[in-house]
């Protein structure tokens, strides 16, 4: 199989770091699987226009990549990191409707 079917055939965040063989702590992959897979995405994609060609540089570049988004949640948490938009979002908004607008 070549390196992007490996990738694929990946689903959760522990098959990522067992495929990249990366050490881990289970209690903080557990507590932040979706937000390392997805600061994991967001690096990938901030690297796309400059990943290379070559299968083994591709391969280190996902793997460092990895290891830093994994690094990420060791060093800080979730709600720190913010990586989902629900983190990104204001405090409630509150407005005024006159009584005259909701009248028929």
């Amino acid at each position: 199989m070549s390196f992007e079917e490996d990738i694929e055939d990946l689903q959760a965040a522990e098959d990522f770091l067992q495929y990249f063989k990366i050490e881990y702590d289970p209690s903080v992959v557990h507590v932040n699987r979706l937000h390392i897979l997805q600061r994991f995405h967001n690096y990938l994609n901030q690297a796309k226009d400059t990943m290379p060609e070559d299968m083994d540089a591709k391969k280190a570049v996902y793997m460092h990549l990895l290891a830093r988004a994994y690094q990420d949640f060791v060093e800080s948490d979730a709600q720190t990191e913010k990586v989902f938009k629900v983190f990104h979002m204001n405090e409630p908004q509150t407005g005024f409707v006159s009584l005259n607008d909701i009248q028929t």
